[in-house]
């Protein structure tokens, strides 16, 4: 894919010589996507400040023209294979929808301690980690967009969010405690590519889009391609703002309506009362937060200021980064963010309202059938 690199430039530290770049989690991902878009360009007359790019994993990756440096990110020993690096990318991190929220945590955290603790011990310049524009938070009162600079919505417990929310205390730690550390935060909008099996993929595999009345919903995406050409412009042209923090994604939003146009579904309304609850039971044998699951319903649009100001511009737009994850999605039936078993699948779809009335209207069942009990 053509680079969208502008002509920003910032002044390497080393009279005639390049950056050493390091990135975690190079053998799978985001990380080897992203040591390979490096290795395209290091070196050549395309982009010079890049000399050597360093892939750190926990196995040998099969990206060539890199210096590959096998270690566990979470490893302390990670600082011996720093040597020499100016930036290092912490790509190694855990987003799996499916994965144990108590395992997760602990793989994400203990990453991003390790990562900061051992750039500060080697003196690396700048380290550069992601987590999402989730932090701003989803509600029906964003305004569209949020600015970048906007404070980022706390947020604590076992979630997927929460991890996002540790991690970027980490970096306002780490800030203060290593002044010479220079830390940028990457926020990408939520993620769509090939193979990528989220929340918001499985939300757009259902038979109809739940809204919640009175609230009119706005997508935004980042496809994982653009996510790898921002990391590679962030790292050479040395972007930064005063906060640190860099938020990707496809300009501007897509309405409800649109969305439902292009995925070909029809919208499933419920009362915010009922909504949550309803979508709860869907994941009752593994509990999906609140948190999580708002952004199905609720705007979080967010103006991605610092990387067009620099001159960065996104290969897709939101439609197009629709288009993609309705192509990548599995086949398999889902709803509100839960895979749906072939029996399920096959009695939801016998409702006259589809498989999304007959998930929401549980509730309301339920609480007929207690209400005749009581009588």
């Amino acid at each position: 894919m053509d680079t969208r690199f502008g002509q920003v430039r910032a002044e390497h530290s080393g009279p005639g010589a390049g950056l050493v770049v390091a990135v975690t989690g190079a053998a799978t991902g985001v990380g080897r996507l992203l040591v390979e878009r490096l290795a395209t360009i290091s070196g050549s007359e395309r982009e010079p400040r890049i000399s050597k790019v360093v892939a750190i994993d926990g196995e040998r990756g099969d990206v060539e023209g890199v210096t590959w440096r096998v270690t566990d990110a979470r490893d302390p020993r990670l600082a011996g294979k720093l040597a020499e690096v100016d930036v290092l990318v912490h790509a190694d991190d855990d987003r799996r929808i499916d994965s144990s929220p108590r395992e997760r945590r602990a793989y994400n955290i203990r990453g991003a301690q390790t990562v900061l603790t051992a750039a500060a011990a080697e003196r690396v310049q700048r380290v550069i980690l992601l987590t999402s524009t989730m932090v701003y938070g989803a509600d029906p009162a964003n305004p569209i967009p949020i600015k970048e600079s906007a404070p980022a919505h706390p947020q604590t417990g076992a979630s997927l969010l929460g991890d996002f929310a540790e991690i970027e205390e980490l970096a306002v730690l780490s800030r203060r405690a290593h002044p010479g550390l220079s830390v940028t935060v990457v926020r990408p909008a939520p993620l769509v590519g090939p193979e990528l099996d989220t929340l918001l993929s499985r939300h757009f595999s259902a038979p109809r889009l739940l809204a919640v009345k009175g609230c009119e919903q706005a997508w935004q995406f980042c496809h994982v391609e653009d996510l790898v050409d921002a990391l590679a412009f962030v790292v050479a042209a040395g972007v930064d703002n005063a906060e640190g923090v860099i938020a990707v994604g496809s300009d501007g939003a897509l309405s409800q309506a649109e969305a439902c146009r292009i995925a070909q579904l029809r919208e499933f309304e419920v009362a915010p009362e009922l909504a949550f609850s309803s979508i709860q039971r869907l994941h009752r044998r593994r509990p999906a937060p609140d948190s999580e699951l708002r952004f199905l319903v609720y705007p979080c649009v967010v103006d991605c200021a610092t990387l067009r100001d620099a001159g960065w511009r996104p290969a897709y737009d939101n439609s197009e980064a629709l288009r993609e994850l309705l192509e990548a999605r599995s086949g398999k039936p889902a709803f509100v963010g839960r895979s749906l078993g072939r029996k399920e699948a096959t009695i939801t779809a016998a409702g006259a309202a589809g498989a999304a009335a007959a998930a929401i209207g549980t509730a309301a069942a339920v609480h007929r059938l207690r209400r005749r009990r009581r009588d």
